[in-house]
């Protein structure tokens, strides 16, 4: 693997398989006596949140704590950013403190990438969200929820066909998804007006339906995404009751799925517009375990990253000084 994590074009299929598979030998710990690991002992990750986030930043944070790594967590809001400080001399102050990884999260596209292109800091960087370019980690995480729930035996995704429904325009997500998911052999439709498919799209290697109801019946996975108010400044479709309509997953669409299928949202949802309570909460949605799967993929990515060797397969987790560095 690179040094960085800025995108899922930085992973070849091997390395996709190894973090996932890494992945499901760290999820272990969560059923072990001792949730800890000694493997980050004396690291330090910084997390650098440019960004409001729930989920992402703790994930990292319990990630990063399982492998006995030291933690900061670093807000834009109430540091010297807010003040006018600039990325480079933030993250030059982050190189002096010993940062060995800062996982920034950054409203525009491309910050992460001029953290470790400029070479401000000799830690790796690893990408939490930038802009609507891409939200790699998401997607490791959605890809092991898939593999696990509906390809257990095999490595990659061959296959599964997955409909990604809603705000693509917007979507860093969406971005990420269609890259992994893709070079794990998964069939994608984007499914969204044509106001929220970016330009382009005709380029991406998908197909596209502009009707939730087309697809649904034949979807494995249907993977609903957020509406992004706060990136919107104009219109983008009549009303939230025609989007939810004609976009939304309801308990009627509910009932057309097939047995097996998933239902995904990266979160936070927007209950009532693009996805109802009741879907959900069913038993075909995998929403809450997502959050859980993502500890694990983060934990992996900073173990591959920081750890410098991959996990082997039935190592014994439960033992500090089998897997320990």
């Amino acid at each position: 693997m690179k040094r960085h994590l800025l995108s899922i074009n930085d992973l070849t299929y091997d390395d996709a398989v190894l973090i996932l598979d890494t992945a499901a030998e760290l999820a272990k710990i969560s059923d072990a006596p001792v949730k800890k690991l000694p493997t980050l002992r004396g690291r330090t990750v910084v997390n650098l949140f440019f960004e409001d986030s729930t989920r992402t930043r703790i994930s990292f944070e319990a990630a990063a704590k399982r492998l006995s790594a030291d933690v900061i967590n670093f807000s834009a809001k109430g540091s010297s950013l807010s003040k006018g400080e600039s990325l480079k001399d933030t993250a030059l102050t982050l190189q002096a403190m010993g940062a060995d990884a800062v996982i920034i999260r950054h409203n525009a596209s491309g910050a992460p990438a001029r953290l470790a292109d400029q070479q401000w800091m000799t830690g790796s960087v690893i990408n939490a969200g930038d802009g609507t370019h891409e939200h790699p980690t998401q997607a490791l995480l959605d890809a092991f929820t898939i593999r696990k729930h509906l390809r257990p035996e095999n490595k990659d995704l061959t296959g599964v066909k997955v409909s990604i429904v809603g705000d693509v325009l917007h979507s860093r997500v969406a971005r990420s998804n269609v890259l992994l998911l893709g070079k794990l052999g998964a069939e994608i439709t984007l499914v969204a007006p044509p106001t929220l498919l970016p330009v382009g799209v005709e380029k991406w290697p998908v197909k596209i339906a502009f009707g939730l109801d087309a697809v649904i019946a034949d979807s494995d996975v249907v993977m609903m995404l957020r509406i992004q108010r706060e990136r919107m400044a104009e219109l983008f479709f009549p009303s939230e009751r025609e989007y939810s309509r004609q976009f939304g997953l309801n308990s009627d669409r509910l009932r057309k799925i097939k047995p097996t299928a998933l239902v995904m949202h990266p979160g936070p949802m927007n209950r009532g517009l693009e996805i109802s309570a009741d879907s959900a909460d069913s038993l075909q949605s995998v929403i809450v375990e997502q959050v859980t799967n993502g500890v694990s993929v983060r934990m992996a990515v900073l173990y591959l990253l920081l750890g410098g060797a991959p996990l082997a397969a039935g190592a014994n987790v439960e033992s500090n000084e089998k897997v320990g560095m």
